[in-house]
């Protein structure tokens, strides 16, 4: 399907005077990716907003014309813009070779300041191409999950109640050269003694949530508020509790979501070393500034800030997406077009299949991001006349 057909139900004029209201943030990047099919069986649920009538492909991008609309955005967006703007300008030249489509920091500004005119003038059509990402099936479809920054009680000594640390990023490896795997680190205390610790949370769910999501602040006992943001990884390999809950048919695949598993732990607190320990991967944390911040070290934008894997969508980029939209329950009732600020990234997003969609911070936040797993579609934004001249996706 070409990008302006699916267009053709659209009015433009409702297009560029398109206001989105918010919907909400988590990170439900606890899900799955590939499969030996079309995409993996934990995605396969009823009314998941695939397209399965558009034609597959080989390669990663494809080309398509810009239509005559775009949604426009609100102001919160231009602020995001603008933060982009600086990190674009203060980042090296450099080329970005993703497959069949070659860009650079400098198409990237130019695609910057093109939607700045554009919003400071909406009559005037940015020249930009739109690139379709492959999705995971090859045919365009891009699992759209949801994350979120939640505001999470702490002590800043451990007693009987909040006794499980959340830690800085340690220096010492092991003689292979390796950290601790979250096993060692959480349920054989592989940190201790390094003074690592940065606070203490009453439960180790609550710290796998916040590792998936990449942040979050949290609130002392005397009301004293810190803002954690990503600080590295311990190289493990991230596995997804979600599709490890399928494959042992404890959640049902229509079923997985942020809120069904924090469920199923709590209803099996006997099994949370089992199932927690199936993900070895761990992240660390740095104390920043107040406003979360993503990869790209610039303040989160809720509802236009996206996680991406930047060996398919290098940071910095604009992207136009088809995004999910759900009802209260969490069913599909249709998609938005949206203009989203590729500024993060994520342990769980990987490929050209999936996009973490950043919600918000606190509980309305977590809700919406918690139901966030269904397929849309992805654009990457690039500029008509690339700077200078290069390879574009055919």
């Amino acid at each position: 399907m070409t990008f302006s057909s699916f267009f053709q139900s659209l009015q433009p004029s409702r297009l560029l005077s398109l206001n989105l209201r918010p919907l909400c943030l988590a990170s439900f990047t606890l899900l799955a990716s590939c499969s030996l099919t079309e995409i993996d069986h934990s995605n396969d649920f009823e009314n998941n907003g695939r397209d399965v009538t558009a034609l597959k492909r080989d390669s990663l991008y494809l080309q398509e014309s810009l239509p005559p609309g775009l949604p426009y955005p609100d102001k919160s967006f231009q602020s995001g813009l603008a933060q982009q703007i600086k990190y674009l300008n203060r980042i090296k030249d450099k080329d970005y070779l993703l497959e069949n489509t070659q860009t650079s920091v400098a198409d990237l500004r130019l695609v910057a300041q093109e939607v700045d005119n554009w919003l400071r003038n909406p009559t005037q059509q940015p020249k930009l191409i739109a690139h379709q990402l492959a999705g995971q099936d090859k045919r365009g479809n891009v699992q759209i999950t949801g994350y979120y920054v939640p505001i999470l009680p702490v002590r800043h000594q451990p007693d009987d109640v909040y006794r499980y640390p959340l830690y800085r990023k340690p220096t010492q490896r092991n003689a292979e050269g390796r950290f601790p795997s979250r096993e060692e680190i959480d349920f054989e205390n592989a940190l201790a003694g390094q003074g690592l610790e940065i606070a203490y949370t009453a439960s180790l769910v609550d710290n796998f949530f916040l590792h998936v999501q990449g942040s979050g602040v949290i609130e002392y006992e005397d009301g004293e508020r810190k803002l954690l943001s990503w600080g590295g990884v311990n190289g493990h390999a991230y596995r997804s509790l979600g599709k490890v809950l399928i494959e042992k048919g404890e959640i049902d695949r229509a079923d997985i979501s942020a809120q069904s598993i924090r469920q199923w732990l709590s209803d099996h607190p006997e099994r949370n070393r089992e199932i927690l320990s199936t993900n070895p991967s761990y992240l660390f944390f740095s104390e920043g500034p107040q406003n979360p911040v993503g990869a790209a070290n610039v303040p989160l934008t809720p509802l236009y800030s996206a996680a991406v894997d930047p060996n398919v969508i290098p940071l910095g980029s604009i992207l136009l997406a088809q995004v999910p939209k759900l009802d209260h329950y969490g069913n599909l009732i249709g998609h938005d077009f949206r203009l989203l600020l590729a500024q993060d990234k994520g342990g769980a997003i990987k490929g050209p299949g999936h996009i973490d969609w950043y919600q918000g911070i606190g509980e309305e936040a977590h809700f919406h991001a918690g139901q966030l797993k269904h397929f849309g579609k992805v654009w990457l934004l690039l500029p008509k006349n690339p700077i200078p001249e290069k390879l574009i996706a055919k």
